[in-house]
């Protein structure tokens, strides 16, 4: 499958957010109180509708199967518990085809998670505090309060932008879609957190589960961030686009007791959830190209790249992006109408769009693992200082050509990434047939089973058994029992 045109960029504005004029007090009362809100508006309805096939284009489409029926029904049934609709059919939930642990909401009752987010939890009433979340969002207007423009206007791009301060060579982010989220106070964090609790517990679940999920992804987001190398967390999650804090999970294991229910009433659903997830999808889809540590790796393109020491990589359908403390970069591709001269002419242009002109040096012919390449560079003044805009392109057929653009503080070039460009190849058709893709399989614990036998089945070369402990919530001196079902991710056949 090939990459989107160089030149689909999407606009992102940044806007200046007005604080809120007051914080949220925290407990379930206050959650109670601030839920009195209108019903969905016609003006939301229509801002979710336009939004919603842009949504599914930049994150991968929709997950459909058992999964997102199931998704969809949990969804309705905890939503219409906020009173701003009475039919279940107002709202649209929908599972996300992305490989990215996340979820958020728009106005007009528009909820959204992800498989790979759905992949982490472990009952039904884990899911359903996740979704009472993010409808607590629209419930008390937070996206409005932040921002009245266009869903899209509000969608913040956490690319290159960070990086360069500059708005210009933010619309490069777009081709990284996954990235973009609504990015909320703590106060609106915990306003949600009480009232996807308060529906959580009005849905007849356990309201203790919150907590539970709240838990689940802090460790989760540790870990991704271990394995990555650094202690920076490069790639966004759910528990990074909602804020965690220390005493968030204690917060809202309060809210919960305060709802009158102790742990462990109210349903948790495991086994029908458990056997519903069987078979998902997991991290990348092949179709996609997927990550493998610090490869990237195409079967059907029969291309590879690797990462350097410390960086991150994320996959969408737009583009391949590589984020490290010392800079970051993309991985695209398009149509090869001229000479790679040509082609790194239109990347440029790409990037600066109508409003920043790039002026870059003539390119540079080389050759890659046996590779016709070029590469030019381009100074940018940016809001935060000058950086330098690399970008390497690839003649990969008569007809088609990748590249990689990297952004690095001006005078560095692209040395943060040399080892990435040189890294670029082609693999074998054999390479290309071995990759397969990962899915989640629920196994039943026999006896004689432990953590390091059944981790030693994870589809991962490191880190199996810290894989396998936070994918089922199990602390480091949890132990597994006989007729057990657990979680486990194998590779399955393309």
């Amino acid at each position: 499958m090939e990459r989107k045109q160089l030149t689909r960029v999407t606009l992102v504005a940044l806007l200046a957010v007005a604080p809120l004029a007051a914080a949220c007090t925290s407990g379930l009362a206050d959650a109670q109180s601030s839920s009195k809100v209108k019903a969905i508006s016609a003006s939301d309805k229509q801002t979710g509708a336009q939004a919603h096939p842009q949504i599914l284009e930049d994150f991968g489409g929709v997950y459909s199967g058992a999964q997102a029926n199931y998704v969809q029904s949990v969804g309705r049934k905890v939503a219409v518990q906020s009173g701003l609709a009475d039919s279940q059919n107002a709202y649209t939930i929908t599972l996300l085809d992305s490989p990215v642990n996340n979820a958020f909401a728009v106005p007009g009752g528009y909820v959204y998670i992800t498989r790979q987010l759905l992949g982490l939890m472990n009952d039904e009433a884990e899911l359903a505090s996740v979704l009472g979340h993010e409808v607590g969002h629209i419930a008390a207007r937070h996206s409005q309060k932040r921002n009245t423009q266009s869903l899209l206007g509000q969608l913040l791009s956490v690319g290159v932008g960070i990086l360069t301060g500059s708005s210009e060579l933010m619309q490069v982010a777009g081709q990284a879609a996954q990235l973009y989220t609504l990015s909320y106070s703590r106060s609106q964090e915990y306003q949600a957190d009480d009232l996807g609790i308060r529906y959580l517990s009005g849905s007849g679940y356990d309201p203790h589960a919150a907590a539970d999920m709240l838990a689940a992804l802090d460790a989760q987001d540790k870990l991704a961030a271990t394995a990555n190398g650094s202690s920076n967390r490069a790639i966004p999650s759910w528990a990074r686009t909602h804020p965690m804090t220390a005493d968030r999970v204690s917060r809202a294991r309060k809210t919960a007791s305060a709802t009158g229910k102790a742990a462990g009433t109210g349903l948790r659903n495991r086994d029908t959830f458990l056997t519903t997830l069987d078979g998902t999808l997991y991290d990348d889809d092949p179709k996609q190209g997927i990550i493998d540590g610090r490869w990237f790796r195409h079967p059907d393109l029969k291309l590879a790249f690797q990462a350097p020491q410390g960086f991150a990589m994320h996959n969408s359908p737009q583009a391949v992006s590589i984020v490290g403390s010392s800079g970051q970069a993309q991985f695209g591709g398009g149509a090869l109408g001229g000479g790679l001269d040509s082609y790194i002419g239109q990347v440029f242009r790409a990037i600066g769009g109508n409003s920043l002109q790039l002026s870059y040096s003539t390119p540079r012919q080389t050759t890659i693992n046996g590779i016709p390449a070029a590469t030019s560079m381009a100074r940018a003044n940016t809001q935060s200082g000058p950086v330098d805009v690399t970008v390497t392109a690839y003649r990969w057929s008569d007809t088609q050509a990748f590249h990689i653009m990297t952004i690095a503080a001006a005078g560095t070039g692209s040395g943060p990434f040399d080892s990435l460009l040189r890294s670029v190849q082609r693999l074998s058709p054999a390479e290309a047939a071995a990759i397969k893709p990962r899915v989640i399989e629920v196994v039943t614990v026999k006896p004689g089973d432990t953590v390091a036998s059944l981790s030693g089945r994870m589809a991962y070369a490191d880190y199996r058994a810290e894989r396998f402990r936070v994918l089922n919530a199990m602390g480091p001196n949890d132990t597994l029992r006989s007729g057990q079902r657990v979680k486990l991710i194998i590779y399955a056949a393309r």
